[in-house]
């Protein structure tokens, strides 16, 4: 049966959830530890960063139950209609007996002090449900999200590789036992119009499909978008701030489609870095290696490509790429649809050319010309789940030895994601030599002002661009980029 407006409703372990009166930014952390008293859920870092909070949600996707692990401590509760939230307490049999993981866990010694311990129980139990024989790089992959002071990964994952060895067949497992009846529930749940639940002055939206949420936002022009909450969430979390009213699109399935043809794929805007990397790291492989490097696993499971451009964050890792792709998006409303060029999304420092009413509906990129070089860098302190200082994307066409076509955009260079247009004039037409790429290093210096910053200077972020230039040079030559790579912050 279709819910009524006026509540959230999802599963809690085996416990069907109903919410009512609950506040747009209550965060799954809080009511999992303050409401159900479910205490292995830990707080770390509030900001989705440590991996101390991870659980797993499980959703429908494509007709399919997948299920993902998240940062419960931003995760907002109204994002989780229809979904199937799994904590820690649930792994262990009824009679007390310790699920694969956890007994690896033990048996390898993966925990000194216990704190972070339910955190990478949760991320090694999303990969077991979903990967039969994971490789090393598989174990580490999973792991990026979760931070250990004290024990060291090596134990960890000598726990992962023992785990992948016990299959559901042959053990207790809470979701493989109930997999046909929790998607059965489920179906149950999925809302077939708007879910609208007020508290006092504050209101959270649940739209069904694209035309409730066009409609939604018709109403409430000024509300917040939530998709993945990766960035909202910190709003809320760090920032205090209000968002009030909150409009939750993560459910919407029409969103979350990825279409391929000749032309180029066309990603919706709910769809996830996770679900879009296959597509992605296919057709463009620069662009899978460059996914594997935002946030960590729970983080990449939660945003979303088209959360990272409607938020025009100036060092939002997707656009720079997308940009030299020669990406369109499209933007709906009530009153229809319009495409535009990604690059003119982004006129100025926290604006964008969006009018009141309308989202991000899909973004189309074009299939890479053959023969064409492209690469994106992303340059940070920590090479796994950081912030960029700066990401670099190139993309050329070179004929008898001469530069046909150039484009080049960055992040953390300006106010936005910004083409370096002096930098491509310098490079057209002339040949693709050291030489070349010298002469136009200096054009860096007319597109871009950088600023400095705790994450880098601006003669960092300079120098840094310059030198991604020459690397991109060097790899497209198909030779090795070592003299570059320490300049460019890469280790």
């Amino acid at each position: 049966m279709p819910q009524p407006n006026g509540s959230i409703s999802f599963i809690l372990n085996d416990r069907e959830i109903a919410l009512s009166d609950i506040a747009p930014t209550t965060t799954l952390l809080d009511y999992l530890r303050l409401e159900r008293r479910l205490t292995g859920t830990k707080e770390g870092c509030a900001e989705g960063d440590c991996g101390a909070c991870t659980v797993l949600v499980g959703r429908m996707v494509g007709g399919r139950l997948v299920y993902e692990s998240v940062n419960a401590c931003i995760r907002f509760l109204g994002s989780l209609q229809a979904t199937h939230v799994v904590t820690v307490e649930h792994l262990a049999g009824q009679d007390g007996t310790l699920h694969p993981v956890q007994q690896a866990m033990v048996d390898f010694h993966g925990s000194q002090c216990g704190f972070c311990t339910p955190g990478f129980v949760m991320s090694l139990y999303g990969l077991w449900l979903g990967n039969d024989n994971p490789d090393r790089a598989d174990i580490e992959k999973a792991l990026q999200g979760n931070l250990c002071r004290c024990t060291g990964y090596e134990p960890i994952v000598r726990a992962a590789e023992a785990a992948a060895k016990a299959r559901p067949s042959d053990i207790f497992d809470p979701i493989t036992r109930e997999r046909e009846v929790i998607t059965r529930r489920l179906a149950a749940l999925a809302p077939v119009e708007t879910v609208t639940v007020r508290q006092a002055e504050q209101c959270l939206i649940v739209p069904a499909d694209g035309d409730g949420l066009a409609k939604a936002l018709a109403e409430n022009p000024s509300a917040t978008v939530v998709a993945g909450s990766t960035d909202v969430g910190l709003w809320v979390t760090k920032q205090m701030r209000a968002i009030n009213p909150v409009i939750f699109i993560n459910g919407i399935a029409e969103l979350q489609q990825i279409e391929e043809n000749d032309a180029g794929l066309t990603i919706g805007a709910g769809v996830s870095y996770t679900m879009a990397f296959d597509a992605l790291s296919r057709t463009l492989p620069g662009l899978g290696a460059l996914i594997n490097r935002i946030g960590g696993e729970q983080v990449r499971n939660m945003g979303t490509i088209g959360g990272n451009i409607a938020n025009g964050s100036p060092i939002g890792d997707s656009p720079p790429p997308l940009i030299v792709l020669g990406a369109t998006v499209t933007l709906r409303s009530t009153a229809g649809r319009r495409t535009l060029p990604l690059e003119s999304f982004f006129i100025a420092y926290g604006k964008q050319d969006r009018k009141p009413g309308e989202f991000v509906e899909n973004i189309f990129v074009p299939r890479l010309p053959t023969g064409d070089f492209f690469a994106a860098y992303k340059i940070s302190k920590r090479r796994d789940e950081d912030i960029s200082a700066l990401l670099g994307a190139f993309r050329l066409s070179v004929e008898n030895g001469t530069v046909q076509t150039a484009r080049i955009a960055f992040g953390g260079m300006a106010a936005t994601p910004k083409r370096a247009t002096h930098v491509e004039a310098a490079l057209i037409g002339k040949p693709w030599n050291e030489e070349t790429v010298r002469a136009a290093q200096v054009a860096f210096e007319t597109d871009y002002q950088p600023l400095t910053d705790w994450r880098a200077t601006s003669d960092y972020r300079m120098l840094a661009a310059k030198n991604l230039l020459m690397r991109f040079f060097l790899e497209s030559g198909g030779e090795p980029a070592q003299l570059v790579r320490y300049a460019a912050g890469e280790r």
